[in-house]
């Protein structure tokens, strides 16, 4: 595939963790997984004790996407101890210690990263271009799997792309929200590098998550093929 694939784990069957590990883990390049504390948004959902079951039976990386109201560094170290390999915040709740934050990744060897909600103007990654290694674009409010997708995300990636080149950036997008095959092509002509893919663009696709997945991997395949000129 031309892009990263990573599927999020809070909406697989979480009564049969292992086996649905197993079978992800065929295709995917990385894992994400959602750490809500209810305050950033109403929803509660994974934990580091849990990346930390996942990290005994799967060698794919994984990326803790912090919906956290109060993150520092204790929670930040929990993680990465978890096994996170990628780490995205929301810069409003970092913005003060971001920088304490990337220095003690980097000293870990973790990927550092923030998300931009649909309200976030992508302006707001000018200071942190050449620190982020991964900028999330939210297509849907946080918080809830289900949500139609926000048209405007196409024009957010577009604006990154160009902020990233104009300033030597080396961060990789990724799109969380909606991620399905109504989105992907133009997601991709776009200049999305990692589509994080949930209920919407695999695991509804087949009660069998392995149909599922390839289901999902076809669907991008099929959608990314023609390459692009960005």
């Amino acid at each position: 595939m031309n892009v990263l694939f990573s599927p999020s784990l809070m909406c697989m069957d979480l009564l049969n963790i292992q086996s649905e590990i197993q079978i992800l883990s065929e295709y995917a390049d990385e894992f994400h997984v959602d750490i809500l504390d209810y305050h950033y948004c109403k929803n509660m959902s994974l934990s580091p004790p849990f990346m930390e079951a996942i990290a005994h039976i799967t060698d794919i990386p994984m990326e803790a996407h912090l919906y956290v109201d109060n993150i520092d560094k204790e929670l930040v170290e929990w993680c990465v101890r978890s096994g996170a390999r990628i780490i995205t915040c929301p810069p409003d709740v970092i913005s003060r210690q971001m920088y304490a934050i990337k220095r003690y990744l980097d000293s870990k060897n973790v990927q550092f990263g923030i998300f931009l909600n649909p309200s976030d103007p992508v302006s707001i990654i000018e200071p942190y271009i050449q620190i982020i290694d991964r900028l999330i674009i939210m297509s849907v409010d946080p918080g809830f799997a289900g949500q139609p997708f926000i048209e405007t995300t196409y024009d957010r990636i577009r604006q990154a792309c160009q902020l990233r080149k104009q300033q030597n950036g080396h961060f990789t997008i990724g799109i969380d929200g909606c991620c399905n095959e109504r989105y992907f092509k133009e997601l991709y002509l776009a200049g999305a590098d990692v589509f994080i893919v949930g209920g919407s663009g695999m695991f509804s696709k087949s009660s069998d998550t392995k149909e599922a997945m390839e289901i999902a991997v076809h669907n991008i395949e099929i959608a990314t093929n023609g390459g692009r000129t960005i």
